[in-house]
Parts: structure tokens; sequence; C-alpha cells
């Protein structure tokens, strides 16, 4: 087997080494290029981003209706309403971190909607600021009106079906 980073024949234990989201069998020598593909790097909760929160509607017994999937879903503009209201309340960055026990960089950054507010800190934000942050939808409320923006990759490619 050969090292994938420099080519040489490996003699001896082989290491898997993970460079640039890429894992690659590497020599005893190439191996200090990388981080070890075994380890786990834990993820921020900060910065991932939060997943509409799903409720199924209660089933009715009389009607014979199918239950429909309900979902709470972030409102599009959440940067303007949580910075306006924080503005309304008359409240500084570190003054609403403070109220809500989490940092001023997390209430700038949501204020420039560079990142999405978690389940917690959302419920936190609505109860400080006297806000909704969710609208709920359903399958119902969709239309695929918005997905017609001219030729996607679809148009391009053919499928082959087996």
């Amino acid at each position: 087997m050969q090292c994938e980073i420099c080519g040489a024949d490996i003699r001896g234990p082989s290491s898997k080494i993970t460079i640039d989201n890429s894992e690659l069998i590497v020599c005893g020598n190439c191996s200090q290029y990388g981080k070890s593909a075994n380890k786990r790097t834990p993820v921020s909760r900060k910065v991932a981003p939060v997943a509409p929160v799903s409720r199924v509607a209660p089933k009715r017994r009389g009607g014979g209706k199918k239950t429909e999937l309900v979902t709470d879903e972030l409102v599009e503009d959440y940067d303007h309403v949580i910075r306006e209201a924080r503005e309304r309340k008359n409240l500084t960055h570190n003054q609403l971190a403070l109220k809500i026990k989490e940092k001023a960089t997390l209430i700038k950054k949501l204020e420039r909607g560079d990142i999405v507010p978690e389940e917690s800190v959302r419920i936190k934000l609505e109860k400080a600021l006297d806000i909704k942050l969710t609208e709920r939808s359903s399958a119902d409320d969709w239309s695929g009106e918005s997905l017609n923006r001219g030729m996607t990759l679809g148009d391009i490619v053919k499928i082959k079906k087996d």
C-alpha cells in the first residue's frame, strides 16, 4: 500500500487521518499533517441550525380526518424582529444578554442574521422581548410557486433508471 500524500510504500502500521474533511491513509511520517480520523470533533451548539419543531395535530374521532403535520418555523426576518424589539425596550446588547443569560456576541450575531437561534435561545428571546419568532405552517400552506426560478440541475441532467 502507498501513502496517499508522499506516495512511498507504507512499511509498518498505516494511519488514517483527516485533512480538510478528506480521509487519507498515510505513512507514519505524513501522519503529522492531519488529524486522526478516529477522533470525533464536537460541533458548536451556538452555530448549529435549528430544525423546525414538528407537532402532530390530535386526531378527531368523529370526522375521519387524517392527521396533519404542523410545524413551527422560524420567521424569515427574525434578525429584524429581534433588533426592533430590543430597541423598543431600550436595551443594549449587554443588558439583553444578561437578562437571558447568554453572551452579547450571540445577540449581535442573531441581529446580523449570521446564525439561527437555537430552540432554547429562541424561547428566552421570545419571553424577554415579548415577541413571537415562529409561525405555524403545515403541508397545505406550501406552494411550489417559489421554486420556479428558472433552470435547475434537473433540467440538464439525464437520469438513468435501472
